[in-house]
């Protein structure tokens, strides 16, 4: 994990981000951090929303049995 604290636009972030296919963005602004969420965005799906840390982590568990399935 990494975190991009780079005095660009979340649209320039974003963008780079996509191009070096990395599998999940994970975004927190001032909305997530007064609301305890994240911003969700993953490669080929796009925005999956906001949600908190453990319904994402919960995701990424189904995702990870499905695959081993």
């Amino acid at each position: 994990a990494s975190i991009d604290d780079r005095n660009e636009t979340i649209g320039k972030k974003i963008r780079e981000n996509e191009l070096k296919r990395v599998p999940f963005l994970l975004i927190v602004g001032e909305k997530e951090a007064d609301n305890g969420t994240i911003s969700v965005r993953k490669q080929g799906d796009g925005d999956k929303g906001a949600m908190s840390v453990d319904d994402f982590r919960q995701m990424i568990e189904s995702e990870i049995k499905q695959q081993i399935e």
